[in-house]
C-alpha cells in the first residue's frame, strides 16, 4: 500500500512526520474522510471546498488549491488499484524543525514551514448489514459543544474527545454518541450529522454557515447537504432549527449521516425506543438515495 505525502507516493513504511510538525505536537490541522465507488470519489469537491474554507477561516493556509489535490486523490487510488476505497486526506501546519517558541520569540518571523499533506486510500470499511435494515443505538455524550470555540465546527486533528465518546458508546452496545451544546441544544453525532422526523418533515440543528446571523458548532457535513437537497428535491420539508432531547425522544424517526456510513438509522438513543424500533420510511429512502 502506498500513500501520498507532500507530491512523493511512499510505502506505509517510509512515509514519516517530522517530529515537529505541528499535527504531531499540537494538532494542528484538518482533514476529510470520503469515499470512493467504482473509481470515482462521492462529492469529491463539496469535501475539498470545505477543507479549503475551514484552512482559510482558521488561518491554517489562505488559499489551499483544491484541484491538485484532487488529482492526488485520484492518483492515490490508481496506484493502489482501488475503485471502492475509503480516503483520508491530512493536512497540518507543517514541520518547523523546532519546538514552537510562542509569539514573542526573537525568531518568531523567520518564516513559516511548508505543510504537510498526506492522502490515505485503503478499501472501505464493511459494515454489517443490518445496521442499516435494522438500525442502531446511540448514547448521549457527556461532553459538550460550544458554539463561541471558533474550532468546534470545523474538521480539526483535536478528535481526541470524540473517539473517546463513540469508544464509552460501543461499551454500552452503541454505534454513536450524540453531541449537545452548552446550552443543551442537539449539535451532532461524534463523526456524524443527526436528523430527526416528525410528521413527514426532516428537522436538523443549525450547521455552520446555514444562517449568518448565528455561531454554531455544527460542521456542515457533505452527505448532511446532499440529504438535505435529495429530501427538498422529492417534496419533504427540511427545517433548520434550535432541537433539544426532548426534540429527539419526540422524534418519529432519528438517522445520521457520514461519509462512510451514508445513512444511517436509528432505532434507540440511551433507553429511549424510537417510535416503533424499525428503521422509518424517509431514513430508508434517503440511504436507498445514497447507494444508488
Amino acid at each position: 500500500m502506498k500513500v501520498w505525502i507532500n507530491g512523493q507516493n511512499l510505502s506505509l513504511a517510509e512515509a514519516k512526520v517530522g517530529f515537529f510538525d505541528g499535527g504531531f505536537q499540537h494538532a494542528i490541522g484538518l482533514f476529510e474522510t470520503m469515499l470512493a465507488r467504482d473509481g470515482a470519489v462521492l462529492r469529491l469537491e463539496e469535501h475539498l471546498e470545505r477543507l479549503a474554507l475551514s484552512a482559510k477561516e482558521l488561518r491554517l493556509f489562505e488559499n489551499l488549491r483544491i484541484e491538485p489535490l484532487a488529482e492526488a486523490i485520484h492518483g492515490c487510488l490508481v496506484t493502489n488499484a482501488l475503485r471502492n476505497a475509503r480516503i483520508r486526506v491530512t493536512i497540518t501546519s507543517g514541520d518547523a524543525g523546532k519546538p514552537f517558541a510562542g509569539a514573542n520569540a526573537a525568531d518568531a518571523k523567520s518564516g513559516s514551514p511548508q505543510p504537510t499533506v498526506a492522502i490515505h486510500a485503503q478499501p472501505p470499511t464493511e459494515y454489517p448489514v443490518e445496521m442499516f435494515t435494522h438500525g442502531v443505538g446511540i448514547t448521549v455524550a457527556s461532553s459538550r459543544v460550544n458554539p463561541l470555540d471558533e474550532f468546534a465546527s470545523h474538521k480539526t486533528l483535536a478528535y481526541w474527545p470524540r473517539i473517546a465518546a463513540i469508544q464509552r458508546a460501543a461499551e454500552s452496545g452503541c454505534s454513536e454518541a450524540l453531541w449537545f451544546s452548552v446550552s443543551n441544544h442537539l449539535a451532532s453525532g461524534s463523526v456524524s450529522s443527526v436528523f430527526l422526523a416528525k410528521n413527514g418533515r426532516l428537522r436538523v440543528p443549525f450547521a455552520r454557515g446555514d444562517d449568518s446571523s448565528r455561531l454554531s458548532a455544527v460542521l456542515p457535513g457533505c452527505t448532511r447537504a446532499a440529504v438535505i437537497v435529495w429530501a427538498e428535491g422529492t417534496g419533504i420539508e427540511v427545517e433548520r432549527a434550535d432541537l433539544t432531547i426532548e426534540d429527539v425522544f419526540a422524534a418519529d424517526e432519528v438517522f445520521l449521516t457520514n461519509a462512510s456510513w451514508g445513512v444511517l438509522p436509528v432505532i434507540r438513543v440511551e433507553r429511549h425506543v424510537v417510535a416503533d424500533a424499525k428503521p422509518g420510511p424517509i431514513a430508508l429512502h434517503m440511504r436507498e438515495k445514497w447507494l444508488a
